[in-house]
């Protein structure tokens, strides 16, 4: 891989910014001017907000390792999912704005905590300011991997600008099915937007690379949570993950599901996931011939 020193970051930073006076960044393309304080899709201006950071344990296990991660979380997102697992930060906002000075100063804190890596959790929208951030941060010092932690919903050309600055992606593949995704996540054109970005984080990182304590330095991760009814179409996925990608890649089975936010509302949603759901998810998982990665087991309950 490729690395950008601290100033190219923070003059990628610096660029993106400045477009956010009709944002495009995101594939919702809402074109409004962020700079002069309207909303975007994503209900965020160009000020940064924070619901929370801390020492994450509940990573995958190359991420968490010993000292956690250090996991920032955004406030905000540029999907609309009715079951979002996390509502409250990416539905309703809860966060507080705080400036790119002190979020330079959250990345060294954590390094100084221990963390094992600096994980940026749904950072699309906020990505200018990330960007510059990070950049005064590495100029202090900062040395962890960088994680990017988003829902896979990503710009091709916008993730090209992250090549040789972002080490791991921990990205999300949610569905095989462009009506189901505008149904439940209000996008649109998800299948061909998401594969083309799974294809180009796997071309700047590639397969998960360890270090000699079993921790992430570099590469691509997927989460796949499965949904009721086969909502998430997994086999679909995995099939082309393996034919498309890499059978090699380290995928993420999430059997967590639970009906949050608005999916009591749905029929279909209105339930957690049943041990035979989750187990042809799995039987889908090995069938494709993919074989690294993470099997969450009992966390799902009967119907």
């Amino acid at each position: 891989m490729r690395r950008l020193n601290p100033s190219e970051i923070i003059r990628i930073g610096k660029e993106l910014y400045d477009s956010l006076s009709c944002c495009q960044l995101c594939p919702m393309d809402c074109r409004v001017n962020r700079l002069q304080g309207k909303l975007g899709k994503c209900e965020s201006t160009a000020e940064l907000k924070v619901a929370s950071f801390n020492l994450h344990f509940g990573e995958e296990p190359p991420l968490s390792g010993s000292g956690g991660s250090g996991t920032i979380f955004l406030s905000h997102c540029s999907l609309f999912c009715k079951y979002c697992q996390n509502y409250p930060i990416s539905q309703l906002g809860n966060g507080r704005m705080i400036t790119i000075d002190e979020f330079k100063k959250i990345m060294l804190n954590l390094q100084k905590r221990g963390a094992e890596n600096i994980n940026f959790v749904t950072p699309d929208h906020m990505l200018p300011m990330i960007l510059i951030a990070l950049g005064q941060a590495k100029q202090e010092g900062l040395k962890l991997p960088i994680v990017y932690n988003c829902s896979g919903y990503q710009k091709q050309e916008i993730l090209k600008l992250l090549n040789g600055i972002i080490d791991i992606y921990l990205v999300d593949m949610r569905y095989n099915d462009d009506n189901l995704a505008l149904q439940y996540s209000g996008c649109h054109n998800y299948t061909s937007v998401n594969r083309a970005a799974v294809k180009e984080m796997f071309g700047q990182a590639g397969n998960l690379r360890c270090n000699r304590r079993k921790l992430a330095q570099s590469g691509v991760i997927v989460r796949h949570l499965v949904l009721p009814e086969n909502i998430s179409g997994s086999e679909g996925i995995f099939k082309f993950l393996s034919e498309e990608v890499s059978s090699d890649l380290h995928i993420s089975l999430m059997s967590q599901y639970f009906p949050a936010y608005k999916a009591a509302d749905d029929l279909r949603l209105a339930r957690r996931i049943t041990p035979e759901e989750y187990r042809a998810a799995r039987e889908a998982f090995y069938a494709s011939g993919l074989h690294n990665g993470y099997i969450q087991e009992r966390e799902y309950e009967t119907a």
